[in-house]
């Protein structure tokens, strides 16, 4: 499976982390930066992310920044990305069965290391239970569609 990065200045160092973790467990990367500490601003990292994903360069993305909010928005500008916050790993669980989201956005400032990997691995091994949820989602990318 291969999964884009992406993150603004305060998500740097957690998606370094994030990135080391992945390639450890065998996952392939797609780095969209960005690459140091020094102030960007999010929505260039989250469109990336979000437009690697719908142009199937990837499988998967993961946005941080400091909070996770600007980003996940951003990222959700894309049409036909369903990127979910998650601040622990029932959610990003969830967000995989039940929302078929297609992209995690994390909180650097939220979450620590060790909950961001535990996050980060719930999220990837999920898979859409589909069933009901399948109804939903079409629902939102019906609305989508037509916005």
């Amino acid at each position: 499976m291969k999964i884009a990065l992406g993150a603004d200045h305060g998500g740097f160092e957690l998606k370094n982390k994030i990135k080391e973790h992945l390639l450890y467990r065998g996952y392939e990367i797609l780095d969209c930066g960005t690459d140091s500490d020094q102030s960007v601003d999010y929505p260039e990292y989250g469109f990336k992310v979000g437009k690697a994903v719908i142009e199937k360069q990837v499988d998967m993305g993961i946005v941080i920044c400091g909070t996770g909010i600007g980003i996940s928005i951003a990222a959700n500008k894309v049409k036909g990305i369903r990127a979910a916050l998650c601040t622990d790993s029932y959610m990003a669980k969830m967000a995989r069965e039940h929302n078929n989201a297609n992209i995690l956005a994390l909180g650097a400032r939220v979450v620590g290391p060790g909950l961001a990997m535990d996050i980060v691995d719930a999220f990837l091994t999920a898979s859409f239970s589909g069933w009901r949820h399948t109804r939903r989602v079409d629902q939102i990318s019906e609305f989508e569609k037509n916005a």
